[in-house]
């Protein structure tokens, strides 16, 4: 998808691809034939420029047909190049400026909570937007109203945009950061399934939200892309993307448009 578009953010879309399986798979309540059904969690995906891979689950789960994905990106196309509501099933809000997505979840949450519903809401953040003044403001909003609802999960990666996050502005320590403002903290292995599935289904035993740091690798499973920040605006050439395919696929093809036109067939 991104390299048909020559798109930015591969890096990024797979730090969280594990994350997104886990919620699209089973942990987040979700129908994809009642895409607006009132009792729905909600996920919110406020690092937006991961957006290939918010589209890709929602296809996988049934909210759109596989071959909406190949017009990723192209002009005139609702599957823009940051998380957009409209015209995409399944998608509860349009994110891109970072430091929305939470404000916006711990709204979603308060409703919930005076409605005594038990609606779930997962808000899945980049490491990088916790620069933002406005996910702290709504951190202390979280926490005073006891959202014990409200999930955040971090993508910890480490890198953002042009360099390491510790070098841009220190972040560490990140999990005392969140514990000192009222939440209940976890810090697993971003790739681990069982470790997801389990930090997102265990609701807190106190009243407090949660926030589960996942630590993870950008351009996770391509080893030219691991952990290596040109990848964040970069896009894969056909060489790469058949090396890249290669190394996340033992099953795929020479030609990876002709996989993909197969599989979408």
């Amino acid at each position: 998808m991104t390299s048909t578009a020559r798109a930015a953010h591969i890096g990024s879309n797979l730090s969280i691809a594990d994350i997104m399986a886990v919620l699209y798979s089973g942990t987040a309540h979700i129908d994809p034939s009642n895409p607006g059904k009132p009792e729905r969690d909600r996920v919110v995906v406020s690092k937006g420029h991961a957006a290939a891979a918010v589209y890709s689950c929602l296809a996988l789960r049934g909210f759109m047909p596989l071959t909406a994905l190949m017009n990723y990106h192209l002009d005139g196309s609702p599957l823009t190049g940051h998380v957009t509501r409209g015209g995409v099933p399944g998608v509860e809000f349009s994110t891109g400026s970072l430091g929305h997505g939470l404000p916006y979840s711990v709204g979603l949450s308060i409703a919930a909570q005076r409605a005594r519903s038990e609606v779930r809401v997962f808000c899945l953040m980049s490491d990088g937007e916790c620069d933002e003044g406005s996910v702290w403001e709504a951190a202390l909003l979280a926490a005073h109203h006891m959202l014990r609802h409200l999930t955040v999960i971090i993508d910890r990666n480490r890198l953002q945009s042009l360099a390491d996050t510790e070098d841009t502005v220190a972040l560490e320590p990140l999990m005392d950061k969140w514990t000192a403002f009222g939440w209940d903290v976890l810090e697993v292995d971003g790739h681990d399934h069982s470790a997801l599935r389990n930090a997102f289904t265990q609701t807190p035993e106190s009243k407090k939200p949660r926030c589960v740091i996942a630590r993870t690798i950008k351009g996770k499973g391509v080893s030219f892309m691991e952990a290596k920040v040109a990848w964040h605006y970069q896009s894969l050439d056909r060489e790469q993307l058949t090396a890249a395919i290669g190394e996340l696929d033992a099953a795929a093809i020479e030609n990876p448009w002709d996989y993909l036109a197969r599989r979408f067939a």
